[in-house]
């Protein structure tokens, strides 16, 4: 069995919920010009796919909201997946920046909260969100992690956004119902608001026969040689948002 996947509930909360100390932490990492939360946004941001002025900021953005996995939990800064993501896009589409809004021990509820404020900032054409672990490590309301979710998915609507739900799956347990619902939370989300949808986002790794290999020593946050399997795991969803008219 898998590493992270032979994680009590215990040792799991213990963990995920209370990292502190590493990853963003509430910090906005871009690969636009760099700003911390907090500081006073431009007025002048453009709406989605509009072209900004030459010299300013990219025709688009990329918003990833996710947790401890996405905001570099115990990697060095600019190893984790998103930055991966960041160079390839510099590369294939630099027309498109990424923006880093995870932090670590953030749940449905949190993203739910913070989100309304980067959309308004930030105008992204898509949002990427990387959230429900942490609710169902802390055995939430499921009710309640779907209507957060619900809620973020309209939300980036409104500005005329598209969405990625990533999808988590957790240890088993936790009792075979709960896990099974909480997986398949993503997927009928996903099929109700026609949004991107990555079923597993640690699949080949936390599956992998040297599962082990690819974790920290917490059993929970993959290892700095995972994340490139990561990007490649979300890349095809972003891949194909960017290219929808």
């Amino acid at each position: 069995m898998a590493a992270w996947l032979s994680a009590s509930p215990t040792q799991a909360q213990q963990q995920v919920i209370t990292s502190t100390g590493q990853g963003l932490e509430g910090e906005i990492t871009s690969t636009g010009q760099h700003r911390r939360r907090g500081q006073a946004q431009p007025n002048n941001v453009p709406p989605p796919g509009s072209a900004p002025p030459p010299g300013s900021v990219p025709a688009a953005t990329v918003l990833i909201l996710g947790d401890s996995l996405s905001a570099e939990y115990g990697l060095p800064r600019g190893k984790g997946w998103v930055s991966l993501l960041a160079g390839r896009l510099r590369a294939e589409r630099p027309d498109v920046r990424v923006v880093n809004a995870s932090v670590s021990g953030d749940t449905t509820s949190g993203g739910r909260s913070r989100l309304p404020d980067l959309l308004n900032q930030l105008r992204p054409v898509l949002v990427v969100i990387e959230l429900g672990g942490n609710d169902a490590l802390r055995g939430l309301d499921l009710d309640s992690t779907q209507d957060n979710l619900q809620t973020m998915i309209k939300a980036c609507r409104s500005v005329n956004a598209r969405v990625i739900l990533v999808g988590m799956q957790i240890p088993p347990n936790y009792g075979p119902d709960y896990s099974n619902r909480f997986a398949a939370l993503f997927k009928n989300l996903a099929k109700k608001y026609q949004t991107g949808l990555v079923p597993f986002f640690l699949q080949g790794i936390a599956d992998a026969p040297n599962a082990a290999e690819l974790f920290q020593p917490d059993r929970i946050h993959p290892r700095e040689e995972a994340h490139p399997r990561m990007l490649a795991n979300v890349w095809p969803e972003i891949k194909k948002s960017l290219s929808t008219p």
